[in-house]
């Protein structure tokens, strides 16, 4: 896991392919829900894009999310506050380690990734919200861009022991 962990990068720019198939795209979503979640709540839901000219029409539509133009699938991961009516307010929390456990599934699987956020953007929420026809209540929280990588960035983490308090 690790080596996985190390390996990861945002990607930007990916090669030109053939969607993912459903097998594919349910793997990662699989990964996705077995996030943990606050109180097992599991407030998400996913909408998966593999139609180019949905793809395209993200680009267009988000300013941060422009590499869907050249991903081969996307997967929007939309948050359910109500579902989370016990542990009120913790969705952006669950919500986001299923797009990390996405992340890190893709890579696993030898495909790029990168994390567009749409949450706590309103304007952001609401274009994508309209675009997919998402219920109010509901919150598009991220899109995730998926392909294979037409770039190798540097890797940017790395670890500072002076960011840890030992006791």
């Amino acid at each position: 896991m690790t080596e996985v962990i190390q390996n990861r990068r945002s990607i930007r720019r990916f090669k030109p392919g053939e969607p993912l198939t459903k097998a594919q795209m349910n793997q990662l979503l699989e990964a996705a829900m077995l996030a943990p979640s606050a109180c097992n709540t599991r407030p998400w839901e996913f909408i998966a894009i593999t139609k180019r000219e949905i793809l395209d029409e993200i680009a267009e539509t988000h300013s941060h999310a422009k590499m869907c133009k050249t991903a081969m699938a996307a997967i929007i991961v939309v948050a359910l506050p109500q579902e989370a009516e016990l542990p009120n307010g913790f969705f952006p929390q669950c919500c986001g380690a299923a797009t990390q456990n996405i992340l890190l599934e893709a890579t696993a699987m030898g495909f790029g990734s990168c994390w567009c956020g749409v949450y706590p953007k309103q304007e952001k929420v609401e274009q994508i919200s309209k675009m997919f026809n998402i219920e109010a209540g509901k919150i598009p929280f991220c899109v995730i861009a998926i392909g294979h990588a037409d770039e190798t960035p540097d890797r940017r983490g790395f670890f500072d022991e002076t960011k840890v308090r030992y006791i």
